[in-house]
């Protein structure tokens, strides 16, 4: 019995560790060389933090991340829409965590070889495609990597937005759709701003700008802050820019213009001076794809990013990635054969993350600012006139409960699962 997991990102090491902890075998291919701490910050939601404590992860958590304590929504100009707290401040079971997306990966990287041994993930191994039979999935290895296929009784396909084996599956499927904005993100050591545990997402519908900090620095008195960074030059459904420009490192020449259009008052943080204190920062296009009608073909599934990419807002990209691992852990676990059990496992994730892709299109929770700017795009004096309170929290709350993050679901207790040692597949 095992489970062979293409991509070594965060959903494929939470599947892994998720898998382990039900006492089902399971083994990782990671394309890349070795798994380096790359990337800047994302926010993990509490539940998908409730998934990871329930398997010890939670002071791994705190010694790498920061417990986001505010968020606050405001306009360009930094006047205040919308402030709630956050994670156990808002009266959750656990914490919301602002944290290093590469810290994130290596702090799961190494729980899968601590508990599941040094020869659990194998690195250099690009996929290129899979086969199967009655009784197993196979993974093919591109020509260069060591080994040539790998089988198992099922294969997760935990590959990202590129997903080889996604496009396998889908070899008709249009490319990635753009939305018409470029993000640039990056992330320096500097004073905290507020109480070093608040987010702050300004803006509206042409540029955004979002701040949080992600880590404890490396002096006293300092804390990596995260930044991101939009505007939109493009149209919805103009063609995404290629591959190859993704990653692109980002010029303070062509960056700062679109700095000085936020208003937030440097008493709170000098956005101009922190940004131009970071010397390396990337460009990314934003972009999804329109969600799938399966996910899984025989005993091949997909899994987060290969599986629904989509925009980050509501900080939600990694959550779900997070949840689909507990959810097929569980349905592996709790079924008697493995074709079975991912047809599970996608009645339950499919429906709900396509509902996500196309909210966050809207703009998910950060449509309040949207709104706000569309009805008001030189500001107000009135926020009330313009938008209600009742309008804003409609907004807000409803995104939260449709991705499943609200208090009542998040600490609703389940009864406890009885998982076998030796699950059947």
């Amino acid at each position: 019995m095992k489970a062979i997991i293409v991509g070594g990102g965060i959903g494929g090491l939470t599947t892994a560790l998720m898998l382990h902890a039900r006492g089902i075998d399971c083994q990782i291919f990671e394309a890349a060389p070795e798994v380096k701490e790359l990337g800047v910050g994302i926010n993990v939601l509490p539940h998908a933090i409730k998934e990871l404590a329930e398997i010890g992860l939670l002071p791994a958590l705190d010694a790498i991340g920061i417990r986001t304590r505010e968020l606050i929504y405001s306009t360009r100009s930094g006047q205040e829409i919308w402030r709630e707290p956050r994670g156990v401040d808002a009266g959750f079971d656990v914490p919301q965590f602002s944290i290093h997306r590469g810290h994130l990966q290596k702090m799961l990287y190494n729980a899968v070889l601590e508990r599941l041994g040094s020869d659990a993930i194998v690195t250099a191994q690009p996929c290129s495609g899979y086969s199967q039979s009655e009784s197993c999935a196979t993974a093919h290895f591109a020509e260069g990597a060591s080994i040539k296929a790998a089988s198992g009784d099922v294969l997760i396909a935990a590959d990202g937005i590129h997903s080889a084996i996604r496009k396998q599956m889908f070899p008709a499927e249009p490319g990635l759709k753009w939305n018409g904005v470029m993000m640039w993100r990056g992330a320096v050591e500097r004073e905290p701003f507020l109480d070093g545990r608040t987010m702050i997402v300004a803006g509206g519908f042409t540029y955004k700008l979002v701040l949080y900090p992600i880590a404890r620095g490396s002096q006293p008195g300092k804390v990596l802050t995260n930044w991101v960074v939009t505007y939109r030059p493009g149209a919805e459904g103009d063609v995404a820019p290629k591959r190859e420009d993704w990653n692109r490192r980002g010029t303070h020449e062509e960056l700062m213009p679109h700095v000085e259009k936020f208003g937030i008052d440097p008493a709170i943080i000098d956005l101009a001076a922190l940004v131009r204190s970071t010397e390396t920062f990337f460009e990314y296009p934003m972009c999804d794809r329109d969600p799938l009608p399966w996910w899984t073909d025989g005993r091949v599934a997909l899994i987060g990013d290969a599986a629904h990419p989509m925009y980050p807002v509501g900080s939600n990209g990694a959550s779900q990635a997070i949840i689909d691992a507990r959810t097929l852990a569980d349905c592996l676990a709790s079924a008697e054969h493995g074709r079975a059990a991912l047809a599970a496992y996608q009645a339950i994730r499919l429906p709900a993350t396509a509902e996500i892709v196309r909210l966050n299109r809207k703009g998910g929770p950060e449509g309040v600012i949207d709104e706000v700017e569309r009805r008001a795009p030189e500001g107000c004096d009135d926020l009330d006139a313009v938008i209600t309170f009742t309008e804003r929290e409609a907004i807000v709350r409803g995104y939260a409960a449709k991705a499943g993050f609200t208090q009542a679901q998040v600490n609703q207790t389940a009864a406890p699962v009885q998982y076998p040692h030796n699950a059947a597949i």
